[in-house]
């Protein structure tokens, strides 16, 4: 079981609440571009706590040696894992010239993850889709696979659509093109020496459960962003292990200790944290009043343990 890379969601912050809710489940980094590593502040985009482990380091590019440096950092910065993102659609990436439309050159993705693999002794992983715009065949993804594979990759992260490079918005790209998760069933019939997990649209125990049947792992995305709380009940059903155990008002209260910690040793306004954590009482009796307490930017001022006492009070 993974939380899925999200831009501007998946942040340290982010993480550290999904940790609170489950011990095993592997937490994966906003996706970090190499030039953002090797030409921008490295301590920005790599810091974590050590309460995230594991955790993966999600890169974006295309070129071997600077993939090998930054996951070289990686290593150094403590990090699980790191991931090749091939499955992002939007322009921004495609002008960088990685994302999914790497899946069209499948050696160079190789030549990426032999560089990277040669660089460390980390897992290092491809996430990637099953197509790229209209090309719907099967033997795509497949030799796509098969090719990186003898790179050296030995887990893919597949997301069950297609990405459209051109015509659709990063959004619709998560929406329109159809799921077809048997064609990640697929791959894990033809390559069963190989680790296959499947994202998307997967957003109940019985989605993971019928997944989980058919191919290795599952990866959720906005549904665990959204309904954080679905997370406490991971360990022990899909993992067979004991979670934290936290009540969500024990979680609310290690978020708030968390984010004093954040103000006073970086001077992290307490928003920036709480923002994560909106969806906490989804489905609970004043989950709404709750959740506008928190998001009420009035309260900016006040110490984060004081909106958290607004916030509790009954109306």
């Amino acid at each position: 079981m993974s939380v899925a890379p999200m831009l501007d969601w998946t942040d340290r912050h982010c993480r550290y609440l999904h940790r609170l809710l489950t011990r095993h489940a592997l937490l994966y980094t906003e996706m970090v571009t190499t030039g953002a590593l090797l030409h921008g502040d490295v301590q920005r985009h790599l810091r974590f706590d050590a309460a995230e482990h594991p955790v993966a380091l999600q890169l974006g590019g295309s070129e071997p040696a600077d993939l090998a440096r930054c996951a070289r950092l990686a290593q150094e910065w403590g990090y699980d894992e790191v991931n090749l993102n091939c499955g992002c659609p939007s322009e921004r990436v495609q002008r960088g010239a990685f994302g999914a439309c790497l899946m069209a050159e499948p050696r160079l993705v190789a030549d990426c993850v032999r560089a990277m693999v040669e660089a460390v002794q980390l897992p290092v992983t491809v996430k990637h889709r099953i197509g790229i715009d209209r090309v719907e065949d099967y033997g795509f993804v497949r030799d796509f696979v098969g090719t990186v594979a003898e790179g050296g990759c030995r887990v893919f992260i597949v997301h069950a659509r297609n990405a459209w490079l051109k015509g659709l918005s990063p959004k619709e790209n998560r929406e329109v093109p159809p799921l077809r998760y048997e064609m990640v069933a697929r791959l894990k019939r033809d390559f069963p020496e190989l680790v296959i997990a499947i994202n998307g649209g997967i957003a109940s125990d019985e989605a993971v459960r019928g997944q989980l049947a058919v191919v290795d792992g599952v990866m959720v995305g906005r549904e665990a962003y959204h309904n954080p709380w679905w997370l406490a009940s991971w360990d022990r059903q899909f993992l067979g292990q004991p979670g934290p155990g936290l009540s969500r008002e024990e979680v609310e209260d290690a978020m708030v200790a968390y984010m004093e910690r954040e103000a006073a040793q970086h001077g992290t306004p307490w928003q920036a944290v709480a923002r994560h954590m909106l969806g906490l009482r989804a489905g609970l009796p004043g989950a709404r009043r709750w959740r506008q307490v928190w998001s009420d930017h009035r309260l900016k001022p006040l110490p984060a343990r004081e909106v958290m006492a607004l916030a509790r009070a009954r109306p």
